[in-house]
């Protein structure tokens, strides 16, 4: 398996080794991507896990990336980014101090020798008794040695401490050491290290051993886990001395340059929304528009059109026809769902996010706005779910997986639920807005009831604040190769994933209006529309809305057309739509990824707020406007 910190090549080298053949899908019981894959040419299966810093796990990805470790792969591939390597090496020693089979992967050494960092890999391979590989991912270079080490696996563990710590943390570790009897997936030194500096997971574990109360008493003798790290650090630098040499090198080239700019005050943020607006351009316009108008123009006239005159001329049974085709049937709105519309906006967004992978932007990104967005419980992650909440809501959703603690993923899924209109919606409501200061004031309501959402939600919720640490790498030019694997990878899974969803959604459709639940449904909606200032036609505009918010949106606009509304009640319709609960395939999605109780809860709130919200819009305009 392959373990290391984020950002340091796992994913690159990964490929290399094992070229297409690799599945995506979540660890049990969690949201977090494992990725697996055939090692080419070895009889060999190959891991990447997620990001992991230490074995002192404090995100989720971290804790997942450690169970899978301490289900004892036959190798364990460290993989560190050569520039960094005092600061990486700590985890090295841990994992041979827990006894596993490891090889070390110096990776972009290209980089590290641009800046004039020189290692002797082969003198760092005799002090630390494993094999120490030099790479360069983006290039494959190394990666024909690695895969060939994997394929022997003739070196093991050293079985030698390699962390020494002074005498009085080695007396404790002894004591600790003694008292453990059972047997656990690391060795009983790296368990007692990991128990002293504090880590709960490893206390917890050591509960069932029948010395656990004379073994709480040696882990309250004072130790301070910053301590035992420390110690662990300097022993990382003993081992680098007079392995790493630095010397000077020429400053000043363009990528470097700009790799300044991308943390400077000044020109960050330009470029941070630059690099916003481009992602928006290129999933949620060229991705949500422009090819999703071909996609489905071509889809309704050589699948939809034709399929209906089939069944109208060869179905008998209108349910049958309804269920298979019709205005909600399983093909013609289910797969044309997941085909036509979701899959062009999922593609685009895929590529633009590998690109920003690659080239080591996102961190920066994410770490420039994660100031701002503490303030409503999200950390700089969030911002690229959030913003692909203005292409798909419902990819959107998805995405909300890569961020780091539950309450973090619910808060971003409850805003991306409430506020924020997919680019289709988004498209409609500027073109239906009566006027500028129209459009200016459903903007600035939803953005006032986003910011107070996501406060109360991060004030409401149980949960720790989200940390936020994270590596910044060096800017690069993306690899297009790599770029297309991810992208690839990443619509496999969506094919899997996904559009079970889309079909479940359709048939969910067809029961409620074969019972008529449709109905009585609509009939519902009419009552509280009325009590916000709307015409009883609004009640089937927002039951549509719950169906696809383009439809809700272009129902509203043709109320609008025909004069059937004042100006006034185009803008609370404009605000009650947007904050009225997301289209279904979002919602089925959003009970999938946090739960049935938490996507009904989500359900319900947004209904509450979308008719507050209207109504209070509504006794504002009537007060300005009488």
């Amino acid at each position: 398996m392959l373990v290391g910190s984020p950002n340091v090549g796992k994913s690159l080298i990964f490929h290399a080794l094992t070229g297409k053949y690799a599945t995506v899908s979540n660890y049990p019981g969690t949201t977090v991507d494992i990725t697996r894959g055939k090692i080419k040419g070895a009889d060999f299966s190959l891991i990447d896990t997620p990001g992991m810093y230490s074995f002192i796990a404090i995100t989720e990805e971290e804790k997942v990336a450690r169970r899978i470790l301490f289900d004892r792969p036959d190798l364990v591939i460290h993989v560190v980014d050569a520039k960094n390597i005092e600061r990486m090496l700590p985890f090295t020693l841990q994992l041979i101090e827990a006894s596993f089979n490891v090889i070390l992967v110096l990776n972009a050494m290209d980089e590290a020798e641009r800046l004039g960092i020189e290692i002797d890999a082969e003198s760092l391979e005799a002090k630390l008794g494993i094999p120490v590989v030099k790479t360069i991912a983006t290039q494959k270079k190394g990666i024909d040695r690695l895969r060939e080490l994997i394929k022997t696996n003739k070196f093991k563990n050293p079985e030698k401490e390699v962390i020494k710590l002074n005498s009085d943390f080695e007396e404790r570790i002894e004591k600790v050491s003694k008292l453990i009897e059972k047997e656990y997936p690391i060795s009983k030194r790296m368990l007692s290290i990991l128990a002293l500096a504090g880590d709960s997971d490893t206390i917890e574990m050591l509960r069932n051993e029948s010395n656990f109360d004379e073994i709480k008493r040696l882990l309250e003798t004072g130790v301070k886990s910053y301590e035992i790290f420390k110690k662990i650090q300097d022993q990382a630098n003993e081992y680098l001395e007079g392995i790493v040499k630095r010397r000077e090198y020429e400053r000043g080239g363009l990528r470097e340059r700009i790799t300044e700019l991308s943390i400077n005050p000044y020109f960050s943020f330009p470029m941070a929304l630059l690099s916003l607006y481009m992602i928006y351009l290129f999933a949620g316009v060229l991705g949500a528009q422009i090819l999703v108008d071909l996609i489905e123009t071509a889809y309704e006239d050589y699948i939809n059109v034709p399929l209906n005159n089939f069944l109208t001329a060869y179905v008998e049974n209108y349910w049958l026809r309804e269920l298979i085709g019709g205005e909600y049937g399983v093909v013609t709105l289910g797969i044309r769902y997941a085909v036509a519309i979701i899959f062009p906006i999922v593609t685009t967004f895929f590529i633009a996010f590998s690109i920003l992978e690659d080239s080591g932007y996102l961190p920066r990104l994410a770490a420039l706005l994660d100031t701002a967005f503490k303030k409503i419980g999200l950390s700089g992650r969030a911002v690229i779910p959030l913003l692909l909440g203005l292409g798909c809501g419902t990819m959107a959703t998805i995405v909300t997986r890569t961020l780091e603690t539950r309450k973090e993923r619910v808060i971003a899924t409850l805003m991306l639920a409430v506020g924020i209109p997919c680019s289709a919606q988004l498209g409609v409501m500027m073109g239906i807005a009566p006027d500028f200061l129209a459009l200016l004031m459903w903007i600035s309501i939803i953005s006032v009831v986003m910011l107070a959402v996501g406060k109360a939600a991060s004030k409401t919720l149980k949960g720790e604040a989200s940390l936020f640490f994270i590596e910044l790498p060096p800017l690069r030019v993306p690899n297009l190769s790599n770029v297309v694997f991810k992208t690839v990878t990443r619509l496999e899974w969506y094919f899997k994933e996904v559009m079970p969803i889309f079909v479940l959604v359709s048939v969910v459709i067809w029961i409620g209006r074969l019972t008529k639940v449709f109905d009585l449904v609509v009939d519902a909606l009419a009552y509280p529309s009325q009590l916000i200032g709307l015409p009883k036609e609004a009640g089937l505009i927002l039951l549509y809305g719950f169906f696809r918010r383009d439809y809700g949106a272009a129902g509203l606009f043709d109320l609008a057309a025909k004069g059937l509304m004042s100006y006034s009640q185009i803008i609370v319709a404009m605000v009650t739509l947007t904050l009225f609960v997301p289209c279904v395939a979002q919602f089925g999605v959003m009970c999938k990824e946090r739960g049935l109780k938490t996507g009904l809860a989500i359900f319900f709130i947004a209904i509450s707020i979308a008719f507050s919200v209207g109504y209070l819009t509504n006794v504002l305009l009537n007060f300005m406007y009488r």
